[in-house]
C-alpha cells in the first residue's frame, strides 16, 4: 500500500497525528512493522529504542518524508508541524548566519527571540552556520521549527551534542513551551534519562512497539529490561499496559 496522508475527521479534534498500523520496506528489509502511533494536543509523547530500532525512519514516515508500504498516516486538517533533524550539514563554504537560516523556514517571520533567550542562544544570531558546534547546532535547529508557530513539534534526538546542564535547560524548555503555547511535542532519542523524564506517554520502538503507555511499568516490563539493562535509574516513569508479549522466535502474540 502506498503512502496515505487522510484528514483526521471532526469527531476527534484533540487528535493532531496518528499513525494506523504503519509498516515501512526500504531495499527489501522491514524497517517498521504495523506500528501505531497518535498524538493528542498538549502531551509529549516520547519514542525511545535502540540503534536501529527505527526510530528515525518512524519519524521520517510520519512526517510524509519517506513512504510507508501499509497503513496510514492522518493528520488533523491544518496541522503545522515543526521539525528539528538529528543532523544537518552546512556547507562551511554556504556564507549563511543563524537569523538567514531560520528566516528561510517562516519568510516574514522574525526569529523567535524570546524563546532563544530561554535557550541561551539569542546571542547567535550573526554567527555563520558553519561555525556553530554541535550544541548550538541543536539549539537553532529548534528555533528554526518554532519559528514556524507548530502545533507539533517532533524532535529527533534534541539532546545530541548537549552535556547534562544542556539537557535539564532544554527540558525545562520543552515544558514551557508546552504549558504557555499548548504545544504538542513528538520527541525520539536512545538516551532514556533525558526522554523518560518529561514524558505523558511512552512508545517503546524496535521495529515494532514493544510496550506503549504512560511510564513506571515500563520500565518493570522484561521488554524495556531487555532493551536497556537492568540499571536504569527511577525518573518519573508511570503506570502501563503491556498488550502483547514475543514468542522464543521473537514474533509479536497478542496477549489474551
Amino acid at each position: 500500500m502506498a503512502f496515505s496522508k487522510v484528514k483526521i475527521g471532526s469527531g476527534d479534534p484533540e487528535v493532531l497525528l496518528a499513525a494506523r498500523t504503519i509498516s515501512v520496506r526500504q531495499g527489501g528489509e522491514l524497517l517498521l512493522r504495523a506500528v501505531d502511533v497518535t498524538v493528542h494536543a498538549g502531551e509529549i509523547v516520547t519514542i525511545i529504542g535502540p540503534n536501529g530500532a527505527g526510530k528515525s525512519t518512524l519519524l521520517e514516515a510520519l512526517l510524509g518524508l519517506i513512504p510507508v508500504c501499509h497503513g496510514a498516516v492522518e493528520h488533523k486538517p491544518g496541522l503545522v508541524l515543526g521539525y528539528v533533524p538529528q543532523r544537518l550539514r552546512i556547507d562551511s563554504v554556504l556564507p549563511m548566519t543563524v537569523a538567514r537560516f531560520i528566516a528561510l523556514s517562516a519568510p516574514g517571520c522574525p526569529p523567535p527571540v524570546e524563546w532563544m533567550a530561554r535557550l541561551g542562544c539569542d546571542h547567535l544570531l550573526d554567527r555563520p552556520m558553519h561555525a556553530l558546534s554541535g550544541g548550538e547546532m541543536q539549539r537553532v535547529l529548534l528555533m528554526r521549527a518554532l519559528s514556524r508557530n507548530p502545533d507539533l513539534l517532533v524532535l529527533d534526538e534534541p539532546a545530541q551534542g548537549l552535556d547534562l546542564a544542556g539537557e535539564e535547560q532544554l527540558h525545562g524548555f520543552m515544558d514551557g513551551l508546552r504549558r504557555e503555547r499548548g504545544l504538542a511535542i513528538l520527541l525520539v532519542s536512545h538516551n532514556v534519562h533525558f526522554v523518560m523524564a518529561g514524558a505523558d506517554r511512552v512508545i517503546c520502538l524496535n521495529r515494532h512497539v514493544c510496550c506503549s503507555g504512560s511510564p513506571t511499568m515500563v520500565r518493570a516490563t522484561p521488554e524495556f529490561r531487555l532493551l536497556f539493562g537492568e540499571h536504569i535509574p527511577a525518573m518519573g516513569f508511570y503506570q502501563h499496559h503491556h498488550d502483547h508479549c514475543h514468542t522464543p522466535r521473537g514474533e509479536v502474540k497478542e496477549m489474551p
